[in-house]
């Protein structure tokens, strides 16, 4: 082992596979080690039946879109996410044109994306929602339709034994994806362990990070097969450990990371064992969550493509448990409350009862409850024909709030030290599909001076050819870029 590098990445996961490659690219000098707690990589929140996989591209998920109190639809937030995904495709497409990543069967696969609504207060949504985002090209080539034999050409398995009366309202674009973020991360993963200077160790631990005087970071570990004790001293740290990033930013004992707390959710689907229903659904199909349900709960019937199997799942059915990670503690939640985060948690517990009533009732769902809302979406559905299966584990960020005492977010949050010589990826969805662009965001933060330098922005564009620009106000470059991420990916742009 190298006692000294230059970047360190701690965690195995699509977030420091990113990383990694961009810092390959960018720094093809610098010593880079990873270091991975598990035997194998990607297998926490990146591993396929951890991920949604959707390719969170916000075409279809309505939580991306919240109707104001005006009774507008805020788009906002659906406009950057889809450019993020944009971004991530570029990027993949790069490293696949220039033979970084191959595989036998893709990681990216062409599946529609659909919202399916009920009820006229959520069609009334639905519609607002289309019409504020085909204003922009990003977004214009979604379709809406209220018809039912629409519709049934669409989703035929959803719309089999529906009441011809009942009015539901659609949304379809096309140019959805279905994304394998275990294969993709395995396989940047293994591209930078070929490389000179890329050190990859799986099976350990890390006990302790401490930055020295001279600002170099001390990281202390323990190899879990031999209990050995090791240290290692890097200039710059990223801390990529999904659920287990909270509990290593304590570690580091930096100021900006006091008043960081989480809370943690897990996930279940009903996974159908039947082929021949399976073969009948080729969709992403998201609803509308129920009320106070966290983001990653929206309701979906869900094609996935998975290495190379094709695989149909309904949920998830939202649970909770003190782990901060699948593979983790039941001790993980209580051993991270600390004095500097413990009035933020109480008072994001305050103010989030309906969150906690929630998860209590699905927790204490029966399997009867769960095909209940199975058949909201799959009318003929048949009990025997699905089982439950346990999914990833998320933690969501809780964050100190001088108004509120602590507020709990959903999404993605970066924590840096002063000096940006350490840094923390907190928090969940959407993650996976936008990172690229979260990595984007690191290395200005943490690398500000080397991203304004003509070397680097030109290997970014290099990598990403639309860097810079815009995709949701340049029509024409979004086109541009989809026909180009279409063709070298491999997807069916109809």
């Amino acid at each position: 082992m190298n006692k000294e590098v230059d970047i360190t990445l701690v965690g195995a996961g699509i977030m420091s596979a990113t990383l990694g490659v961009l810092l390959r690219e960018l720094m093809p000098d610098a010593e880079i080690a990873i270091y991975e707690r598990l035997n194998q990589v990607g297998t926490e929140s990146s591993a396929a039946w951890n991920n949604a996989g959707t390719g969170h591209s916000a075409f279809c998920e309505l939580n991306y879109t919240p109707e104001r109190e005006d009774g507008s639809v805020d788009i906002s937030k659906a406009l950057r996410i889809s450019e993020a995904f944009e971004v991530s495709k570029q990027f993949w497409a790069h490293l696949k044109e220039s033979d970084c990543i191959q595989s036998e069967t893709p990681f990216i696969n062409d599946i529609d994306h659909m919202s399916f609504v009920w009820g006229e207060k959520n069609i009334d949504f639905l519609k607002k929602r289309y019409e504020a985002l085909i204003k922009y090209g990003i977004f214009d080539d979604m379709k809406y339709s209220e018809s039912h034999e629409e519709i049934a050409e669409w989703i035929p398995l959803m719309m089999k034994g529906r009441d011809k009366n009942e009015r539901i309202g659609v949304t379809r674009m096309a140019i959805g994806t279905d994304v394998n973020f275990g294969q993709i991360t395995r396989k940047m993963i293994g591209y930078l362990a070929q490389c000179d200077g890329i050190q990859l160790h799986l099976g350990y631990h890390v006990d302790d990070l401490t930055q020295e005087d001279d600002g170099r970071w001390r990281i202390d570990m323990t190899e879990l097969e031999t209990n050995d004790k090791e240290s290692i001293y890097t200039k710059f740290v990223f801390i990529g450990a999904g659920g287990g990033a909270l509990k290593l930013l304590e570690k580091s004992d930096i100021p900006e990371g006091r008043g960081y707390g989480g809370f943690p959710v897990s996930g279940q689907f009903l996974k159908c064992t039947n082929p021949e229903v399976v073969v009948q659904h080729e969709a992403k199909v998201y609803g509308k969550a129920a009320h106070g349900s966290p983001p990653m709960s929206v309701p979906h019937l869900d094609t996935r493509m998975l290495d190379g199997e094709r695989s149909l799942l309904f949920g998830p059915y939202a649970g909770f448990s003190t782990k901060f990670l699948k593979n983790g503690s039941y001790l993980d939640l209580p051993l991270s409350i600390e004095v500097h985060n413990v009035w933020p948690m109480l008072a994001a517990g305050v103010h989030n009862i309906r969150l906690t009533k929630y998860l209590i009732e699905q927790v204490f769902q029966s399997p009867e409850d769960r095909f209940e809302a199975l058949q909201q979406y799959y009318p003929e559905a048949k009990f025997e024909d699905w089982e439950l299966i346990i999914a990833g584990q998320r933690v969501q960020i809780i964050k100190k709030d001088k108004d509120e005492g602590g507020v709990l977010k959903f999404g993605t949050e970066i924590v840096s030290s002063k000096d940006k010589s350490i840094a923390a990826l907190l928090g969940a969805s959407p993650g996976a599909s936008t990172s690229v662009s979260i990595m984007l965001d690191l290395l200005k933060t943490c690398f500000a001076e080397q991203m304004e330098s003509k070397d680097w922005q030109d290997k970014l564009r290099k990598m990403i050819p639309s860097y810079g620009q815009s995709l949701i106000k340049d029509h024409e470059l979004c086109d541009k870029m989809r026909d180009r991420t279409t063709a070298i990916l491999k997807l069916e742009d109809v």
